[in-house]
């Protein structure tokens, strides 16, 4: 019998093959969830000494029956998925990757945002349909000389700036604990507030961390800040964004468009109408969650 026992909540690839191996090193057992729900994570016991998270939730009501754990880790940046206050109470500590695949977030970012711009899933279904009208993608803007601002601009904000500025736009941001030798170091102007970055960008990248002071940062009342011709990217937490505020923006063409990483927040809207009026409208390019995807899986997952 392994020394420890470690949980692993979710996982988004074919095997743990990799954590095996690594967990085996200190004698350590790794068990997959039955199910990313808390009576999956107690299918096999209470008395995890580790957790290992990804995408499903760690809530209260698991943390508080864990009899000796010492360490939950989210295999990502964000930690939105673990009830940290619970976590504490309990002296749990909590960890992330803090450089889990930054080039790869942010090649995303600049390809949903091409996407988005320049049309191309929009006049790819238009031909595959049998019509070759390029007309019918207007506008599309020129990139050289418009305005890409940074909401946050951290790691992975900071690689999306210098694919942005490669593309000859004026790059802004927004983030009150970057220091100005950063900005100065990536030519990147800071912005003074929200209002002025909003106000702007003809782009609007977002790169915050979800909490409660960034949930629904985006509404109908900031949107209606930005120039009617933006368009919002999205690849960092799903809840930043009022969906419903952004449905009705785009459908009264206060914007142009938006450039979404699906989350499980919007996956069960795809049944709906939601993202048939946008793509009717050719103002969306929404994606699975691939922005950590990579030829090779990288070793990053404790």
């Amino acid at each position: 019998m392994a020394k420890y026992r470690v949980l692993m909540t979710d996982c988004i690839f074919p095997d743990q093959d990799i954590e095996q191996k690594i967990l085996a090193g200190i004698d350590a057992e790794l068990v997959l969830a039955g199910s990313p729900t808390t009576e999956g994570y107690l299918e096999k016991g209470s008395d995890w000494d580790a957790v290992i998270n990804t995408y499903a939730p760690v809530k209260a009501d698991f943390i508080n029956q864990l009899t000796k754990c010492k360490l939950i880790v989210r295999t990502g940046i964000g930690i939105n998925t673990i009830d940290i206050p619970a976590a504490s109470a309990k002296k749990i500590a909590v960890a992330n990757v803090p450089d889990y695949c930054m080039d790869e977030v942010a090649d995303h970012t600049m390809g949903l945002f091409l996407n988005a711009v320049r049309k191309i899933s929009f006049l790819d279904k238009r031909v595959r349909a049998g019509v070759w009208n390029v007309n019918e993608a207007n506008p599309m803007p020129r990139l050289s000389g418009k305005v890409f601002a940074l909401y946050g601009f951290g790691n992975i904000a900071q690689r999306v700036a210098k694919r942005a500025a490669a593309f000859e736009m004026t790059v802004i941001a927004l983030d009150p604990f970057v220091s100005d030798e950063v900005f100065t170091k990536l030519g990147v102007k800071r912005a003074a507030s929200l209002d002025e970055l909003l106000a702007q960008a003809d782009f609007l990248s977002l790169h915050v961390p979800l909490m409660e002071e960034t949930k629904h940062c985006i509404n109908l009342t900031t949107i209606k800040k930005m120039k009617s011709s933006a368009v919002i990217i999205n690849t960092s937490r799903g809840p930043l964004i009022n969906e419903d505020d952004l449905l009705v923006a785009l459908q009264q063409n206060l914007l142009a468009g938006a450039a979404l990483a699906i989350t499980f927040i919007l996956q069960p809207r795809l049944t709906s109408n939601w993202l048939l009026v946008l793509a009717a409208a050719k103002k969306e390019a929404a994606r699975p969650t691939a922005s950590a995807r990579a030829l090779k899986r990288a070793n990053l997952s404790l």
